[in-house]
Formats: C-alpha cells, sequence, structure tokens
C-alpha cells in the first residue's frame, strides 16, 4: 500500500476527499495542505483518470525526522536512495513548499534538495542527472510541515484539472475542477433529467463539467502526459490495462448519456471556442449554445431546472457598473422567468448578491485564482419573490441620489453654455451618505468613492455605492461601459499615483481652446486635474509673451494653456518620465512644437536647488506629501511649503511673481515666514474655484507669492 497527498484548492477539499473514497482510496485524512490517503498503485492510477477535483496527486518516498535547518535537510534528503526512483539520463526539477525559522524561502530549500540528489547520483558513481525546470521527467516535491519534511514523487503530474479539450477560453476562464466542485453543490447532479442553463457560458467550462460528471466520463482519459511515466515504480502493463478499460467505459458511457444543457454568451468569439471546446471532448451533441444577453434570458423549458454561471467579477474584465446593472436585471428575470428554479453562483464581489434581492439559502467559500470567493444558492419559489427584501430597493423611481443629480445637471446648463469645456464635475459629496464624486468627461464618468469613515457600516456603504452606479449612467445618458470606478483614500508616497490597470485607453477631451489626453481607467487620477481649471487659465494669462517654469508639473496642463496663450518660453518640469511623456503628447495634440518648449525629467526640490536661470511665472503645484525613492527626502507642504517657495523665488525674476497651489485640506499659509523673507502672498483661492466647484469649498488652495 502506497502513500499519497491529492491537492486541490480552497473549498474543494471535503468533496475531493468524498470522491476519493469513491474511487478506492483507504486511510484518507483531511488536512490543511491536502488530502493523504493510501493506495495500491492501481487504485492510484484510476484517480489519475477520474478524479475531477483534485489538481494534482503526489506520492510519498520518504520522510526526515527534523529539517530545522540547512544541514538536517540536506541530510534528509541524502538519507532516501533517489537511484531507486529514476535514471540519470532523465531530467528533474525540485518543487519545495513550507518554510522555517532557517529555511526562509522555496528557491533555498529547493536548491539544498537538489544538491542532495544530485550527490546521491555521484555517491552511487552514476552520472549527475540533469536539472529542467519546465518539462522534466521526474518531478520530485518536498514539502516542509511544522519542521517535518516529507518527499513526494509527482505521481500525476501538474495541472490535473486540464482535461485536454480546451482549445480557447474567455479572458477569465475558470478551472475545471472548480467547474466540478460547483455542479457538485448546485444539486443539479440529483436528477440530470432537469434543464441545466449557464447563462453566462464562456468558453462552457462549467457545461462541460456537467455533462461530463453527468456521463460518468473518465475526467481525464484525455491527458497526454503523466508524472509516473518515467519513474521506476510504474507499472506500464497495469496502467495501460486500466487506462483501456476506462476509456472503454467512457466511450460507451457517453453513448448512453441523453443530457442536455444550455449556454448562452454575449460574446460570439467565446461562444465560438465554446463550441470547438464541446466538439474536442465529444459531447458538442449533448449541448447547445445560443448567443444572447443574460438579462434577457427567456424560459423555454416545460419543467423547472437549474440555473449556474460564473459571471465577472469586476476584478479582471468587465466593469463595476455593467454588473450592477446587470444584477439588478438578472434578479428581475429570474423572478419572472424562472420561478420553482435553482440558481446558483460564484462571485467575489459579495456586494452584488444584494442586487439580486433573493435570499441564499446555501453559501459555499472557494478561491477562484486568487480571489476569494462566495458560492451562492437561491430557491426561486414564491416566498422568494413576495417576501419584501431587506435591502431598500434604489431601482425604483424614488431615489435621493438621482434627484440630486438630476438637479445640477440642471443648474449646470447655463453655465456649460458659457464655457467651452468638455469634462467638468457633477456631483461631489452633496448628500453626504452617497460619498461620492461624479466627473464627466465627453461621454464617459468617472465615479470617484471617498473611503468611508471607520463608523460606516461596509455593507451600507457598499450598497449606497451601488445605487451610486445604477443611477448616474441613467441620469446622464451615459453607457455602463463608458463608467469608471475609483475608490480615493488618503494617500502617501510610492501609492500616490500608483498605476490601477494597464489598459492603455485614452481619450481627447477639449478645455476652452486646448486638448488633453486623458486615461480614466489605469491611474487614480485622470491626467488632468478638473478643479485647476480657472487656475490654468489665470496663469496662461500671465504668461502671454513671457517665459513660464511649470514645477511638479504632472502631464503639462499648465504648460499647453501657457504655450497656447503665447508664452515665450515654457518648462515643464516633473520627476516621472511617464507623465513628462504624456506632457508632450499634449503639447502634440496642441501643434506645439519647438525649442522654447523644454522638458526636464528631474526631483523638482532639487532641480530647483541647482537651478540658475530665472522666469517671468514659476507655478508650483506639489503633492501633498511625497516619499518617492527618487527623492532622497520625504516631503510634505504643510511642514516644507516655506522652504518650497523661497527655493522657487529664486528662479523668479525681477518684478515675476510664483503661483503655488496645493490640494491639502485646510492648509495654512506661514504668513509671516513669507514677511521675513521679504515675500507676501496674495489668496486666490475663491478666484480660481470654478463653478462646478462650488460645492467643495476646500478643493484647493491658490496662492500668488511676489517680493516685497
Amino acid at each position: 500500500m502506497n502513500q499519497f497527498i491529492a491537492l486541490t484548492s480552497f473549498g474543494i477539499e471535503s468533496l475531493l476527499a468524498d470522491e476519493l473514497r469513491l474511487l478506492g482510496a483507504e486511510d484518507i485524512m483531511q488536512k490543511p495542505e491536502g488530502i493523504y490517503f493510501s493506495a495500491e498503485l492501481a487504485t492510484a492510477y484510476e484517480i489519475c483518470l477520474k478524479t475531477r477535483l483534485a489538481s494534482r496527486v503526489l506520492i510519498r518516498v520518504g520522510d526526515g525526522k527534523s529539517s530545522k535547518d540547512k544541514e538536517e535537510l540536506y541530510s534528509a534528503a541524502k538519507a532516501i536512495d533517489w537511484t531507486e526512483h529514476f535514471n540519470s539520463d532523465d531530467f528533474f526539477a525540485i518543487d519545495f513548499v513550507g518554510k522555517n525559522e532557517n529555511i526562509r524561502d522555496s528557491q533555498f530549500g529547493g536548491l539544498t534538495v537538489k544538491d542532495a540528489v544530485v550527490d546521491c547520483f555521484r555517491d552511487a558513481g552514476l552520472d549527475r542527472p540533469s536539472v529542467e525546470k519546465y518539462q522534466p521527467d521526474i518531478r520530485i516535491q518536498a514539502r516542509l510541515v511544522r519542521n517535518q519534511i516529507h518527499f513526494f514523487v509527482d505521481f500525476s503530474g501538474r495541472s490535473l484539472f486540464q482535461r485536454g479539450y480546451r482549445e480557447g477560453t474567455g479572458a477569465a476562464p475558470i478551472k475545471e475542477n472548480l467547474a466540478a466542485a460547483l455542479i457538485t453543490r448546485s444539486g443539479w447532479l440529483a436528477d440530470t433529467s432537469k434543464p441545466l442553463i449557464d447563462p453566462m457560458c464562456g468558453s462552457g467550462t462549467l457545461l462541460l463539467e456537467a455533462v461530463g460528471m453527468a456521463a460518468g466520463v473518465c475526467a481525464n482519459v484525455e491527458r497526454e502526459s503523466w508524472g509516473f511515466t518515467r519513474w521506476k515504480f510504474h507499472d506500464a502493463v497495469l496502467w495501460n490495462e486500466i487506462f483501456e478499460k476506462a476509456k472503454a467505459e467512457s466511450e460507451q458511457a457517453l453513448a448512453q448519456c441523453k443530457v442536455k444543457v444550455f449556454g448562452y454568451d454575449m460574446d460570439g468569439r467565446v461562444l465560438r471556442n465554446a463550441k470547438d471546446n464541446a466538439r474536442n471532448a465529444g459531447i458538442s451533441h449533448l449541448m447547445e449554445f445560443k448567443q444572447g444577453r443574460a438579462e434577457e434570458l427567456k424560459n423555454q423549458f416545460s419543467e423547472p431546472g437549474h440555473i449556474i454561471f460564473n459571471p465577472p467579477y469586476g476584478e479582471r474584465i468587465g466593469s463595476l457598473p455593467e454588473l450592477v446593472a446587470t444584477f439588478t436585471e438578472l434578479g428581475k428575470v429570474f423572478k419572472k422567468e424562472f420561478v420553482n428554479w435553482q440558481v446558483s453562483l460564484i462571485t467575489s464581489n459579495i456586494e452584488l448578491l444584494a442586487l439580486l434581492k433573493l435570499s441564499s439559502h446555501k453559501r459555499y467559500k472557494f478561491k477562484n485564482g486568487p480571489l476569494d470567493c462566495q458560492f451562492a444558492l437561491y430557491d426561486v419559489n414564491e416566498k422568494q419573490i413576495e417576501r419584501t427584501p431587506v435591502e431598500a430597493d434604489f431601482t425604483g423611481q424614488n431615489s435621493d441620489f438621482a434627484n440630486r443629480l438630476k438637479k445640477n445637471l440642471k443648474g449646470m446648463k447655463s453655465w456649460l453654455k458659457q464655457n467651452n469645456v468638455s469634462c467638468y464635475r457633477v456631483y461631489d459629496a452633496d448628500i453626504p451618505e452617497f460619498n461620492v464624486a461624479i466627473d464627466k468627461y465627453n461621454d464617459h464618468i468617472v465615479i470617484h468613492e471617498y473611503a468611508a469613515p471607520k463608523d460606516v457600516d461596509e455593507l451600507k456603504a457598499a450598497q449606497r455605492l451601488q445605487e451610486v452606479i445604477f443611477w448616474a449612467p441613467r441620469v446622464m445618458d451615459i453607457a455602463p461601459d463608458k463608467v469608471a470606478l475609483k475608490v480615493r483614500a488618503k494617500q502617501k508616497g510610492k501609492t500616490q499615483y500608483q498605476q490601477l490597470s494597464k489598459t492603455n485607453k485614452a481619450l481627447t477631451v477639449h478645455e476652452y481652446d486646448a486638448l488633453f489626453k486623458v486615461n480614466l481607467w489605469d491611474y487614480l487620477d485622470t491626467g488632468l486635474f478638473l478643479d485647476h481649471r480657472k487656475t490654468r487659465k489665470i496663469v496662461a494669462k500671465k504668461s502671454q509673451g513671457k517665459s513660464l517654469l511649470n514645477l511638479f508639473a504632472y502631464t503639462g496642463s499648465v504648460s499647453v494653456q501657457a504655450a497656447l496663450a503665447g508664452a515665450e518660453k515654457v518648462t515643464t518640469v516633473d520627476m516621472s518620465n511617464t507623465y513628462l511623456e504624456w506632457a508632450k503628447d499634449n503639447f502634440e495634440l496642441n501643434k506645439l512644437r519647438g525649442h522654447k518648449y523644454e522638458f526636464i525629467q528631474a526631483d523638482c526640490l532639487k532641480w530647483l536647488s541647482d537651478n540658475k536661470t530665472t522666469y517671468d511665472v514659476v507655478f508650483i503645484d506639489p503633492p501633498t506629501f511625497s516619499n518617492s525613492k527618487r527623492m532622497d527626502e520625504s516631503f510634505d507642504v504643510q511642514r516644507d511649503h516655506l522652504a518650497l517657495i523661497k527655493s522657487g523665488m529664486k528662479s523668479v525674476s525681477v518684478g515675476g511673481e510664483l503661483v503655488f497651489t496645493n490640494n491639502k485640506r485646510n492648509f495654512k499659509m506661514d504668513f509671516d515666514g513669507l514677511n521675513l523673507v521679504g515675500l507676501k502672498a496674495e489668496c486666490l483661492t475663491e478666484v480660481t474655484r470654478d463653478f462646478d466647484f462650488k460645492r467643495n469649498k476646500h478643493i484647493h488652495n491658490s496662492w500668488v507669492i511676489t517680493r516685497l
């Protein structure tokens, strides 16, 4: 009897233990690291062929009593006669799992085991076997658990969940073993004569697993490579006998299968992948695929069945605004079209489930890749439909937020007619309970969610955000896929301009006579600070026929407006090469070219201290706080603004002026300190705050600094 461990992902462990028991495994023991079991070689072969829930099966080949440090780990690995398990001409690899006080990472542990294995062959007078990380003949796994090391040979091979039929996938495919677990938990297998629908089927993984399980097909009979093939204790004759029998049984089971499942998806490309996958698996005759939106699903069946799906989570594909609209409509569709059906879905965005207006009778926790998810099961019965939901239904017509947004838009009509701008703020936490800001950019909107105070219930805050996301595009007549959502909190140091994603999408917007490139998706800020619109206009006017120095320039919007206004010279300085390139793009958009436009990548504080050139106008808009790795010291605008202004005035020519702005709430200008060094400050905050920011008196601070 051999000892094994079967690995799987979180949430599947107990199901895998049950499956192993049915497949003939003995001494089954479920532990956090995996499912331990005993089995004869023939049973282990069958498990590899038939398991739908394991991701890997390893066979134990030895143990060490203690492995507290490198020496003990080496000795434990050296004590095993590895020449009994593979040959010198076989390529091998080491996987190391676990750590302790002295063995702190997998690479260190793996190298130690590798040295012991190689020395074992050398001591036996044999050639040293070579290491191959990616496609070895033999893969050894060393697992360190509570200072005790266990050695395994990879029996099944990696990624056991890959069935071999899948050629194409959608943007966020679900693994087959997780799909099998969801089908099991859904309850459909208790009566597979009932219809099964996946309204967001993608490449069809859930349905493919469902048909395979209902038919009793061996899950891995099409797999081409196995971990045990070059293992010396592998019994090829026994394996071939078991494999041929399993293959014949699968073919017979498939021929007798009468189930029918149905998949829908709005993406024709992934539907083609689903059809190809079904064809490769030999089960296309048992599956029907149609293109269509889940929200428009109709019940065309004579008896109730099951709906199971894996919707986008708003993490990798799909936007949260689209999902809010989708989930809201799905709840209505289920209650209207699918009474007495069972509905089950998996999501990492738990708050979205409330939008269905259904009460789940069971929830299971799983991991889908790195994401913590819940699999929710619903009975869509008459009681569900009659029950008044606990959550407020914000999809009706009486929404305080929607009413305020409509009022704001109406009040802005006259201002918009008088100003040639395509991007502006339409809402800024006007109602404290709806703590968001909403900006319009052409036919897109950005919703900035301010971090909720700690005393606000997280669920309540999430529901209010959902209401905002639901209503904002409707009131503003914006398509949900043109809504970007961002969470704003206090940003410090390196997180200040941290990239959120990598869409590389851009819009061109206009402000007065200037064009700007904005990116609504990839960064917390879009590339254009809307609250500084009037500031840019004022600086541009001051720069006509003069020279401008723009420090902490970001994407160069102030520089662009000054250049368009006729500035004789514009120098743009920022520490980020990304934003300087963005600034150059903005200049190119406006056909501003020539030697009088200079772009400098530098630490602005250090550059100022070294600069010898003077300018008629200096514009400084520093971060509130920064400790970038490119700066020698941290910067705090309240603490350091006087030193910054003094340094900046050295670059101001005689009779020139410095415009200083920042966005720190409750900022206090050091007037006494300015007077001591012969400077005075005139506050421009009210003048630079435009109509769309009149509700937020603390959005920014603006000053003109001149010499006494």
